[in-house]
C-alpha cells in the first residue's frame, strides 16, 4: 500500500485562550502550559460534510487518480448528526463517486484501523485505489460550561488516497486494551414504551485526564517500538514521527522516551486542539505540503483514543507532487 494523496480542511473559526478565558476559569498560561493548545478550530458556519468533502478533493486532486477509479470510501468518525445514512456515504455523494463506503470508529485511533482495513482490501486484491477521510467533531461533544475537556478539543478533517502501486507499509499493529470509562460521551436514543429504567440522557464528553496520559504514552511507545521492531528499523532511522496530537506533554514524553530531536516530531497542536482521528491526516498533509517530507524517507504513525485503542505503523514515503 502506498500513500499517493492527502488533504485537510479545518474551520474557519478559531478559539483562542483568551476567548475561553472569557467564561472559564482559566487563561492562555494555565492552558499552553498544560496541554501546549493555544487556539483550536471549531465548525461554526462549515458542516462536517463541508470539510470532509474539502478534505478528500485536496487528497482527490493531489492524487491525480480519476475518482471513477476510487474502489472504495472508509470514514473514521466518531460521531455526528447522521446516525444514518453512514457518513461516508454522504460524503461519496458530495465527490461523484461510485465506490462501496462505510464508517468506522476506532475514537482518535479510527485513521491507523482505516489503514489497516485499506491495506487489508488492497492485500485481498479486491481494491486498488481507496479514500480514507477522517472527519471530526469532538468540540461539539463539549459541555462548554466545564473547562476539563473545553480547551482540549477542536473539529476538522483529513484524508488520503492510498493505492496498490507499491508496497510501502513496512509494519502496522493495532490494539485494545479494555477501559469503558477513561473517555466517554453519551447521546441519548428516542424513548422506548417498554423500557422500565427509562432512557439514558446525553452526557457531555468526561474524561480521566491523568489516565489517558499515563495510557496514551505507555500505549505509544509500546506500539512504536513493536512497529519499528517489526520493520527491522531504529527510531534513529525514521525521518519523522506523525503522531496524534492529543497533548504536547505527552508528544513530548515520547520523543524524549525515543531519545529523539523535536524536529523528528512535528506538531500542530497549538493551533488545532485535539482533532480525534483526524489529527495525523492533518498533520501529515501539512508536513508533506511543506515540503519537508522526500522520497523514500521513513515515518512512523501512532495514535491512541478511547476504548482503549491504540495503533502504530512504519512507511516508507513516496514524495506527493502537489
Amino acid at each position: 500500500m502506498r500513500i499517493i494523496g492527502t488533504g485537510s480542511a479545518m474551520p474557519s473559526f478559531s478559539v483562542t485562550n483568551d476567548m475561553l478565558a472569557e467564561f472559564l476559569d482559566t487563561n492562555d498560561e494555565w492552558i499552553a502550559t498544560r496541554t501546549g493548545i493555544r487556539a483550536r478550530r471549531v465548525r461554526t458556519t462549515e458542516t462536517l460534510t463541508d470539510l470532509a468533502v474539502a478534505a478528500s478533493k485536496g487528497a482527490l486532486e493531489s492524487s491525480k487518480v480519476n475518482p471513477d477509479d476510487i474502489d472504495f470510501v472508509i470514514c473514521s468518525n466518531v460521531g455526528n448528526n447522521y446516525v444514518t445514512p453512514n457518513l461516508g456515504s454522504i460524503i461519496q455523494a458530495h465527490l461523484g463517486l461510485h465506490a462501496p463506503s462505510f464508517d468506522l470508529n476506532a475514537a482518535c485511533t479510527g485513521f491507523m484501523y482505516a489503514l489497516s482495513v485499506a491495506d487489508s482490501f488492497i492485500k485481498a486484491g479486491t481494491a486498488h485505489k481507496i479514500l480514507i477521510v477522517a472527519a471530526e467533531e469532538p468540540a461539539h461533544f463539549n459541555d462548554w460550561s466545564k473547562r476539563d475537556t473545553t480547551i482540549l478539543f477542536g473539529d476538522g478533517a483529513g484524508a488520503v488516497v492510498v493505492s496498490d502501486e507499491s508496497d510501502d507499509l513496512l509494519s502496522l499493529c493495532l490494539g485494545t486494551v479494555p477501559n469503558r470509562d477513561v473517555i466517554v460521551y453519551k447521546r441519548r436514543l428516542e424513548n422506548l414504551p417498554y423500557e422500565k429504567e427509562g432512557v439514558d440522557e446525553t452526557e457531555p464528553l468526561k474524561m480521566n485526564g491523568r489516565e489517558v496520559f499515563r495510557m496514551a504514552v505507555e500505549s505509544s511507545q509500546k506500539d512504536l517500538h513493536k512497529v519499528m521492531d517489526m520493520a527491522s528499523v531504529t527510531p534513529d532511522q525514521i525521518d519523522y514521527f506523525i503522531l496524534h496530537q492529543a497533548n504536547a506533554r505527552i508528544l513530548n514524553s515520547i520523543r524524549e522516551h525515543l531519545g529523539q530531536p523535536e524536529e523528528k516530531v512535528p506538531q500542530n497542536i497549538q493551533n488545532y486542539g485535539n482533532v480525534s482521528s483526524a489529527s495525523i491526516p492533518v498533520l501529515l498533509d501539512e508536513v508533506s505540503r511543506s515540503g519537508k517530507l522526500q522520497e523514500g524517507q521513513l515515518l512512523a504513525f501512532s495514535a491512541f483514543g478511547a476504548g482503549f485503542t491504540s495503533g502504530a505503523a512504519v512507511l516508507r514515503w513516496h514524495k506527493i507532487n502537489y
